[in-house]
């Protein structure tokens, strides 16, 4: 049944507290910067830059700021960031990392409890503010948003209502650290080019001492995370330099902190003897069923409204009759005009379903990559990737929940399509538990096979380790510093570097040289030593991985079941024998000569 007027119904509130306890989904504080840096790549961005400004009349003394060159927003672009839950980019198919347009927002209030946004496109310059300060001290408990639009050649206001602009403009003056329009214009100016966005949180989070959690001066290159010490403590869970360096599985947009830029990895090409395994499985399904659903639901409806469409046409031409008036012919063509178009609709959805149904028939494939860290042993593990970003991390499967020495400093990745798993909302884990179990007992049985294939237990684990100067029989240690194994380690593993204009990796041929060489912020193609790949131009390589696979051992009772049919077979084959030379008295000698004969085992 379908309801034509449903104002006299209840509405749902979205209460500023909400805002409060969406945020704290963020447990780990560096995932509520990546949600800032992933919303500017996915708005094409080739660059951000997060950086702090001092300010010591704000809680926490500094302000912290992502500025991109990305797309950009118009006002109604913006008006959209604070609808909770909607996302243009919320497709199955979609390479884009955001699904629930609820990151920007989670992401500033688990990290302060202001931020104010500003952006450009389309000579139109806007701007975003959402205060809990705000509301706090109006006392104010439903979530308003003021957002102003100004030309971005004539810096004029757009709007037709000035009052609300000036109420607007008011409030930013009065709550946030901008004071004037002048202000104001002073952060736009900060977007160089004619798109992009600038975000800045302020009012930050403090621990119990009354510190912000961010540490911003300890390292001037980093940001870290404060009162963390090292020992015993994974580098990305310190330094959001090592987060972030590791955060896209194939990265593209270049990170600045603090105007020192992050050198990024792609890690499959920062490991020794890296292989890859292709697995595929038909246990992957709650999230290809629910789009079979939701596939199945708007092909239904497209049906209905096509019929129903379709059935006003017919009537309306029957009605018509004879009339072949301008004014009817030009109605019953656009009647049947309508029925033409949603019927193409619905001929669209129902091939969109039947796509989807099948493909639930399908296995999902996934590529496992596995690789020994040779530069530090001790962080290994699995890397799960979903979308391209980076969801867990230092997952211990296989062998490696043993604590030996077995597969020790194997890493694994993973890049986890959409339609396979699907993430949670803060992008920390999985939504399905136990489908994400069921992949990691996978690439724990991969694991054992690329231990066995690379062959370094046959070799002597020790001896392997001490080739590469780890010295010490204290697993953590890092390994020698001398120069010849800062060699030996350099040779097995190329550089891989990003040029700072084209975004292409390049892998720089291996050089005595360039063993302890630091490479500049801005490395461009033509320092590439290698001719042929040293020009903007040039295509990327791909690197070469050795494809293996997974060679499955046969259980005890397959091997006994294959025994035991292999018994039965001999033996029929012995009668048929017996049947075909006839009944005899064959002695104990014959039988044998017989039974060696057919390989039967007497």
């Amino acid at each position: 049944m379908a309801f034509t007027n449903y104002s006299s119904l209840q509405r749902a509130q979205l209460t500023f507290d909400y805002l409060h306890t969406n945020s704290t989904t963020h447990e780990f504080l560096f995932g509520a910067l990546a949600e800032l840096v992933d919303n500017a790549r996915d708005a094409d961005a080739t660059r951000i830059d997060i950086f702090t400004e001092p300010r010591e009349d704000l809680r926490g003394g500094f302000m912290l700021c992502f500025l991109d060159d990305g797309a950009g927003m118009d006002s109604n672009d913006a008006a959209s960031v604070i609808q909770f839950g909607k996302s243009a980019k919320r497709t199955p198919e979609s390479t884009q990392i955001g699904q629930y347009g609820n990151g920007l927002k989670s992401g500033s209030m688990r990290i302060g409890k202001d931020f104010i946004l500003f952006t450009k496109k389309d000579n139109t310059m806007t701007c975003l503010f959402l205060s809990r300060t705000f509301h706090e001290e109006e006392g104010i408990d439903e979530v308003i948003v003021p957002l102003p639009s100004w030309n971005a050649s004539t810096r004029e206001p757009i709007t037709d209502n000035m009052e609300k602009f000036a109420t607007e403009t008011e409030l930013i003056f009065k709550y946030s650290p901008f004071k004037s329009e002048q202000d104001i214009m002073e952060q736009f100016r900060k977007i160089q080019g004619e798109k992009g966005t600038l975000v800045i949180i302020f009012n930050l989070k403090l621990m119990d001492n009354g510190e912000p959690e961010l540490d911003v001066t300890s390292d001037p290159r980093d940001i870290q995370m404060a009162e963390t010490p090292p020992e015993g403590t994974k580098p990305e869970r310190r330094s959001f330099r090592a987060y972030a360096a590791v955060l896209y599985i194939d990265p593209r947009m270049r990170i600045f902190i603090h105007g020192h830029k992050v050198q990024t990895k792609r890690l499959s090409c920062c490991l020794y003897k890296p292989r890859m395994y292709k697995y595929a499985s038909k246990r992957f399904k709650t999230r290809a069923e629910q789009e079979v659903k939701k596939a199945e639901h708007m092909a239904r409806i497209a049906e209905e409204k096509a019929r129903e469409a379709e059935s006003k046409a017919r009537a309306l031409e029957l009605r018509l009759g004879g009339d072949l008036t301008r004014e009817s012919r030009a109605t019953l063509r656009q009647a049947q005009n309508v029925a033409i178009t949603l019927r193409r609709e619905a001929d669209v959805k129902k091939r969109m379903k039947d796509a989807k149904q099948q493909a639930l028939k399908e296995p999902k494939e996934l590529n496992f990559i596995f690789g020994v860290n040779i530069e530090e042993r001790y962080l290994d593990g699995m890397f799960i990737y979903n979308c391209s970003r980076l969801i867990k991390m230092y997952e211990k499967v296989g062998p490696q929940l043993e604590g030996g020495m077995a597969c020790g400093g194997v890493v694994g990745v993973v890049d986890v399509p959409y339609l396979v798993l699907e993430p949670t909302h803060n992008k920390q884990d999985f939504a399905d538990a136990k489908e994400y179990r069921h992949l990691l007992r996978a690439m724990g049985e991969h694991l054992v096979q690329y231990w066995k294939d690379i062959e370094i237990a046959q070799k002597g684990i020790s001896k392997f380790w001490d080739d590469f100067g780890y010295l010490s029989a204290k697993w953590h240690q890092p390994p020698s510093n001398e120069l010849r194994y800062k060699r030996r380690r350099a040779m097995e593993i190329p550089t891989t570097i990003q040029c700072d204009m084209c975004l292409k990796w390049r892998t720089l041929p291996f050089q005595l040289s360039s063993v302890e060489q630091e490479y500049p912020d801005s490395w461009v193609c033509e320092m590439n030593p290698d001719a042929e790949q040293d020009r903007c131009d040039a295509p990327e390589q791909k690197q070469k991985l050795p494809l293996s696979v997974l060679k499955k051992e046969k259980s005890q009772e397959d091997k006994q079941k294959e025994l035991t049919e292999k018994i039965r077979h001999q033996q029929e084959k012995l009668e048929a024998l017996q049947a075909c030379l006839g009944p005899c008295a064959w002695d104990f000698q014959t039988l044998l000569e017989v039974g060696q004969v057919m390989s039967f085992p007497i």
